[in-house]
């Protein structure tokens, strides 16, 4: 049975905040991570939770957009044997309207196989990975929560210094609340508490 322990978490200084347990841990600084990313890791399971501000891509339809951006992270990340195992269609989230358009959501999961940091192919770490897509038409944002969840840890990735290689213990079987939980709870408790972090203003 899982027994993590969540908190509301603030993020960009409190402008937006998600609610996540509390073992993932905000290594943005550590990392120098860009600024519009902050970063939340789990070390003892190697399972991140990513939040990216991103310009709008006016060119990327709504529909699908989430499976856009996993194609795209594919593409950065240069990984092998990518597939999307599922995506959702456009879901309106009244909660985080600016002031007359709601946000949109898609979801779209998909699993790869990607090294750590400037690692190899050969150290290669097969993961499944949860992309969330929420639109903020009217301040022209895209923002990303990303989280992965590894399936098999490569002997030769970094990784295996933290955890042990092989098949990735089942979250259940750690005590801990699948991913898939980790993902959908960041996601339904996302909101926005300063629209000045977009340059908006109410008035």
């Amino acid at each position: 049975m899982a027994v993590d322990m969540y908190s509301e978490r603030p993020l960009f200084g409190g402008a937006i905040a998600s609610t996540f347990p509390v073992r993932f841990q905000d290594v943005s600084n550590v990392r120098q991570v860009p600024d519009h990313q902050e970063v939340f890791v789990d070390p003892a399971r190697d399972e991140s939770l990513i939040f990216e501000l991103l310009e709008l891509k006016q060119d990327v339809a709504d529909n699908g957009s989430a499976t856009w951006f996993l194609q795209d992270l594919a593409n950065e990340q240069d990984a092998e044997g990518t597939m999307v195992i599922e995506q959702s269609g456009v879901v309106e989230a009244p909660g985080l309207s600016f002031r007359t358009l709601p946000a949109i959501i898609t979801t779209a999961v998909g699993q790869m196989a990607i090294s750590k940091g400037r690692q190899g192919r050969e150290a290669q770490n097969l993961v499944k990975v949860y992309l969330a897509n929420v639109r903020l038409q009217e301040v022209t944002t895209d923002i990303l929560i990303t989280a992965y969840e590894p399936i098999v840890i490569n002997s030769l990735s970094e990784s295996a210094s933290a955890v042990r290689a092989g098949v990735a213990v089942p979250a259940a079987q750690a005590g801990c609340m699948p991913m898939a939980e980790v993902f959908k709870l960041a996601v339904s408790t996302f909101k926005v508490n300063d629209w000045r972090l977009f340059g908006a203003d109410r008035g």
